[in-house]
C-alpha cells in the first residue's frame, strides 16, 4: 500500500499543515514556515516568517537572500524541521507511527519533483525524510 498524496486525510502529512515548529530558537505555526526561514541567513529575516501561512512562507522564501550552503543543507534542514513537527506534536507522531510500512509519497500537481513526485516522476525526499523519521519514531516510543 502507498499514501500518494499529503492531502484529505493525509494532510498532517504536508508541510502545509498548521501546527507550531521550533526550529533554530524560533516557533513557526507550520513546516513551510520554518523551513524557508531557515533559507536567511540573518535571525532578524528569520523572525519575519513565524508568524506566516505556508503559502505565504513560500512566497516570501522565493526572494530572500539565499544562504551560499542551501543546496548542500536543505534536506538536512527539511530533516530537523519535520524531527521539530513531530516531537511537538504528539497526535502527529502517533498518526505518522501509524502508517506502518506504507510508503509515503508527496504526490503533487505543481511539478515538485525534488520534494515529491508529479505525473510518476520525481526524487520523493519529503516523503524519503518521513519514512526514516517514523522509523526513528517507531524504535522510539
Amino acid at each position: 500500500m502507498t499514501i500518494d498524496s499529503f492531502r484529505g486525510e493525509h494532510d498532517y502529512l504536508s508541510n502545509f499543515y498548521s501546527c507550531p515548529v521550533e526550529y533554530d530558537g524560533l516557533t513557526y505555526q507550520n513546516t513551510e514556515a520554518a523551513f524557508q526561514a531557515a533559507k536567511c541567513v540573518d535571525r532578524n529575516e528569520r523572525e519575519k516568517f513565524v508568524s506566516l501561512s505556508p503559502g505565504q512562507a513560500k512566497k516570501l522564501g522565493r526572494k530572500v537572500d539565499l544562504r551560499e550552503d542551501w543546496e548542500t543543507v536543505k534536506i538536512d534542514v527539511m530533516r530537523d524541521v519535520l524531527k521539530s513537527k513531530f516531537s511537538l506534536n504528539s497526535e502527529l507522531r502517533e498518526k505518522l507511527i501509524a502508517t506502518g510500512d506504507v510508503e509515503l509519497i508527496e504526490g503533487n500537481h505543481w511539478n515538485d519533483r525534488f520534494w515529491g513526485v508529479c505525473r510518476g516522476k520525481g526524487q520523493n525526499h519529503l516523503g524519503k525524510l518521513l519514512m526514516e523519521l517514523r522509523e526513528i519514531l517507531k524504535k522510539s516510543s
